[in-house]
């Protein structure tokens, strides 16, 4: 019997502007000859390459007509498996960019639990990609994202499914540390089932990205990701204190190579393009060997121990639009003294990256799992406990900060408060040539909730800089924690917040803010299309027949000047009112 189709395929780079080039990426069932054909004869083949026991493959695509849309193909040693028999989805086909293409249209947002559960009745609601994928099947002709940002939580290691569960449980038991462990759950393992090892990891990709509907649609739109912490396990790098604590189970150190491992293999690869691929030292090396399990484990490993030696960021370009996909989770510095998102080598790489060429960049995104603007009393309750754990009101508020950091999450950009103002610094020089990006938006999610924030500008010229935070895609919130970000917004929020500050000796915050669209509860996904030197933002949140409902939608071009120093402007003319004003700010 011939090589099977185990997961994907998966759509992953498509070549700008004037696209000939495309990479599919495919899990199969034992070696072979993984093959694209595209129905306008564009298409290109590899050989699998091995992994602890499964068997990948990145499909070149070559060919390809630019300002077209081709169906296509996968085949393995000759033998087509996709698309699968009787499948109710049209087939899925690669769109290369031509020349009458303006700007990208960007779908995002983060935070995908893959729960079972009943037809039409999902733990977390409806599936806000499940439902993408409906639409996109129901109406060829309905507007198509150019790429997918997924960003983070694209799998959750730490809170598995049931049926997840039940698959592990016939291959251990999973009150153990690992398979054939002797050690309870209380000494060697994390409260409740979670995964082990990198054969686990398979199966939760094998369930998040193996549900039909978004099967179909990460075969026929193209993706691109990062990781957050459930990627690996909740809070991951949250402090030293945290790092040491899990350093000193027997458990910890197979989860996190085995984490690295999966994601090098199921997000990363594919976030690459053809010709980072050629040059790519470890993926020469894993295809290259009959088994690239060593290879791998050793790059994880030494990644895990020294987070320099791995850069998991990188950029996209889309015609005239830039993307800066940036890793806040694996690179932090952690030592309270010299905490940062990101190391010295990566701030650098960053900086280079969102500053070049800025004259030939209409837009720049910058995709952060984490938001950069929080709800003030959020933001402000995060440096307050960054202080109090650095030792600025002694050892007994130290320890204290340190229980409150882990249990509340205290873990964004604020948390490392040198980080935060070094962003703000990197985003406000970004805005500020004439004649550069009109947008400079911060693409975010994990919070469970979606809002646009706005910085105060003082002065004129340079582009809009904006927050934009979509999450989640498919988890829940609980209903206090709603109230909560509502009152973190609001006037009395701000007023605990500054008092907070006082009791920290933080100070002020050098920038200020406000939101201008949100907060959304639900469901949902964000689309930014982009033409020129204007955008559109629209909010979708999937209701419970499986449908997007548009929540918000919001237009901007090149801004006007702000309303003056000191003072925060509110949308551009031309954005729509704020569906849900908090009365506090009234």
């Amino acid at each position: 019997m011939g090589a099977g189709l185990r997961l994907g395929p998966l759509l992953r780079y498509t070549e700008w502007p004037h696209g000939t080039r495309a990479t599919v990426w495919v899990e199969t069932g034992r070696p072979c000859t993984a093959e694209v054909r595209c129905a306008d004869g564009a298409g290109g083949r590899t050989r699998t390459f091995h992994i602890a026991g499964h068997h990948y493959a990145l499909i070149p695509v070559t060919g390809l007509t630019p300002g077209t849309a081709t169906a296509y193909e996968v085949l393995l040693d000759g033998r087509r498996v996709w698309p699968l028999p009787g499948s109710p989805f049209p087939p899925s086909s690669i769109t290369a960019p031509g020349p009458g293409t303006g700007g990208p249209r960007l779908t995002f947002g983060s935070c995908r639990w893959a729960a079972d559960g009943a037809r039409g009745r999902r733990p977390a609601g409806p599936d806000a990609l499940g439902a993408l994928a409906a639409r996109l099947a129901a109406d060829p002709g309905a507007a198509r994202p150019d790429a997918l940002l997924l960003l983070g939580d694209q799998v959750y290691a730490d809170r598995l499914s049931a049926a997840t569960r039940r698959s592990l449980a016939a291959r251990r038991d999973l009150r153990d540390a690992s398979p054939g462990s002797r050690l309870r759950a209380s000494r060697a393992y994390p409260k409740g089932a979670q995964v082990a090892d990198f054969e686990e990891y398979t199966r939760l990709y094998g369930e998040s990205w193996g549900e039909p509907r978004v099967r179909w649609l990460l075969s026929t739109v193209p993706s691109l990701m990062i990781f957050d912490d459930h990627d690996v396990i909740d809070d991951w790098n949250t402090s030293a204190a945290w790092a040491a604590d899990l350093r000193a189970t027997p458990w910890w150190r197979e989860r996190l190579v085995s984490g690295l491992m999966a994601y090098w293999v199921y997000q990363h690869l594919g976030n690459l393009s053809p010709g980072e691929l050629a040059t790519d030292p470890l993926y020469g090396e894993v295809r290259a060997a009959p088994d690239g399990t060593e290879a791998l484990r050793r790059f994880a490993a030494g990644a895990g121990e020294d987070p320099s030696r791995a850069r998991w960021s990188y950029r996209r370009d889309f015609g005239r639009t830039r993307l800066v996909m940036v890793d806040g989770r694996a690179g932090r510095v952690l030592d309270e003294e010299k905490r940062s998102v990101l190391d010295g080598g990566h701030a650098r790489w960053v900086r280079e990256q969102v500053l070049a060429d800025r004259g030939g960049v209409d837009h720049l995104l910058v995709g952060s799992a984490l938001p950069w603007l929080l709800p003030p009393l959020v933001h402000d309750a995060e440096q307050w406990n960054a202080a109090l754990c650095r030792g600025g009101r002694g050892e007994r508020w130290a320890r204290a900060g340190e229980v409150l950091r882990r249990a509340s999450d205290l873990e964004h950009w604020a948390a490392f408060p040198a980080s935060f103002e070094w962003l703000t610094g990197l985003l406000a020089e970004a805005a500020a040539e004439p004649g550069g990006p009109a947008t400079v938006a911060v693409l975010s999610g994990d919070v469970h909730h979606s809002y646009v924030a706005e910085p105060e500008r003082p002065g004129t010229g340079g582009g809009r800089v904006m927050q934009l935070t979509c999450s989640p895609v498919h988890q829940w919130i609980p209903y206090a924690l709603q109230l909560g970000f509502r009152f973190g917004w609001s006037r009395a929020g701000r007023a605990l917040g500054r008092a907070l500050t006082r009791h920290g000796r933080t100070g002020p915050s050098g920038v200020a803010w406000r939101r201008t669209g949100g907060p959304w509860f639900g469901n949902q996904l964000m689309t930014l299309a982009l033409h020129g030197r204007r955008a559109r933002l629209l909010l979708e949140q999937a209701g419970r027949r499986g449908e997007l409902t548009p929540v918000h939608e919001q237009s901007w071009g090149t801004p006007a000047a702000p309303s003056g120093p000191g003072r925060v402007p509110g949308p551009s003319p031309e954005a729509a009112p704020d569906p849900d004003p908090d009365p506090s700010e009234c």
